[in-house]
């Protein structure tokens, strides 16, 4: 008589960013547990560039992939893993790791490969700008300055407290700048430090795009900050932390499922901490676009945001 055949073991792409903050870190206790119900192969780490298409390449050889990084290694593979529909597994190995914590994944490593061991995966959705996609929070102005500031040594050295260090020797030298911002049937005409559109809740290693955000709500969280002085934002501070900045009469805040700024001459936009394109910047979502492993979404997740405004017609 046959030996009953074993149940199937799932295939899982294992890559790891050796440029994260955190990527030379010893992963031998985490390679064992996944390894335990997981079929590993180990990929080596092609870079940011080519990372999507060896997730596409690759995507015959697994039933998801496993990345540890930060929120620029994720945005890199998000293209791949989207095309592909591989589920993701998340390693947070980066300085900020504000993806991981807009799901609540752990940044305990063992914790985190138990949440990808734990069950079925999520759908996520992807925010995308001139055909970019982003996990986070893609932002014109004061954010895209500090993220082109931002160098990988002053990561590597300072961790989240280098954000603080550049930020506060660059708000003293921001400059408002004039943008259109059309969505809903409108056009705004503002002078604004920065405009900020959300996917997800958390960006910039400890800010919050919107309290009452959530990464598969289906709508993006739209904020301008049209303060007129840089200790003004100061006092805003706190209420960017908590996501309550929409309380503010000089923080201009709604959630669409599109918008467009345009600035009179071209300006960065950032991604996830990454410099991907240029106004004009066209918004959008992309509802339940990549699966990944997480804990269940909160209970909130549904309520509608107070600043909800209609659907974007475009």
């Amino acid at each position: 008589m046959m030996p009953p055949r074993p149940p199937h073991r799932r295939r899982a792409l294992f890559m790891v960013n050796p440029g994260a903050r955190q990527g030379t870190a010893s992963l031998g206790a985490v390679r064992d547990l996944l390894s335990a119900e997981l079929d590993l192969t180990d990929v080596r780490w092609p870079g940011a560039a080519a990372i999507s298409d060896t997730i596409r390449a690759r995507a015959g050889e697994a039933d998801l992939v496993i990345l540890g990084g930060g929120d620029g290694t994720l945005n890199a593979a998000a293209s791949g893993l989207f095309d592909t529909q591989l589920p993701l597994g998340v390693l947070p190995l980066g300085t900020a790791n504000d993806f991981a914590r807009t799901l609540a994944i752990p940044t305990d490593l063992a914790a985190a490969a138990d949440v990808v061991l734990a069950g079925a995966p999520r759908p996520i959705d992807l925010g995308e700008v001139n055909g970019h996609p982003f996990l986070n929070v893609a932002s014109i102005g004061f954010s895209a300055d500090l993220a082109r500031a931002l160098t990988q040594e002053a990561k590597r050295r300072f961790g989240v407290l280098g954000y603080g260090i550049v930020a506060a020797r660059l708000l003293m030298q921001s400059r408002l700048f004039t943008a259109f911002i059309e969505h809903d049937g409108q056009v705004e005409h503002v002078r604004t430090l920065q405009v900020s559109v959300g996917n997800g809740r958390h960006y910039g290693g400890g800010m919050t795009v919107e309290a009452t955000a959530t990464a598969d709500d289906g709508r993006l969280d739209f904020y301008s900050l049209e303060v007129d002085h840089w200790w003004r934002l100061l006092a805003l501070l706190p209420s960017l932390r908590r996501g309550t900045q929409g309380t503010w009469d000089d923080v201009r805040t709604f959630r669409t499922t599109q918008v467009v700024v345009r600035t009179s001459r071209p300006r960065p936009v950032n991604t996830d901490g990454e410099l991907v394109t240029y106004t004009p910047a066209h918004f959008r979502i992309r509802p339940a676009a990549i699966l990944v492993h997480a804990p269940p979404a909160p209970a909130f997740s549904s309520f509608p945001s107070p600043h909800l405004q209609p659907e974007g017609s475009a």
